[in-house]
């Protein structure tokens, strides 16, 4: 699986979601059964710390198995904490095997907020 690139914008102190839907090469949705999810956003791509972390652990991340969608959800105060935008990437992890897999990839910019 090649990871696709997207460009994220995120609004500072408002509710960030995105659905992603991953489909097979014949346009099948990718069943997502026994699949957890990670991204990180890091400054520098080279950077140790992460801006957040969304995964499905802490429900940042929510997985629909058979219809193959991933969503990514924070909420106002969780945006309202960034300061700054970033680099992310997206990862699947079938937890039978342990095999990884990166979805999707690119740049997290962060629209500072005016109204607070």
């Amino acid at each position: 699986m090649l990871a696709g690139r997207y460009n994220m914008v995120c609004d500072q102190g408002s509710t960030f979601e995105r659905s992603i839907e991953l489909q097979d090469s014949d346009g099948t949705a990718y069943n997502l059964t026994g699949y957890t999810a990670r991204m990180h956003v890091r400054r520098e791509i080279e950077t140790s710390s992460t801006i957040i972390e969304l995964t499905t652990a802490n429900s940042r991340i929510v997985i629909y198995p058979v219809t193959g969608i991933i969503e990514l959800k924070l909420t106002p105060g969780e945006t309202a904490g960034l300061t700054r935008s970033g680099y992310y990437d997206l990862e699947i992890q079938q937890t039978s095997t342990g095999k990884v897999f990166k979805v999707l990839r690119g740049e997290f910019r962060l629209e500072k907020e005016v109204t607070r």
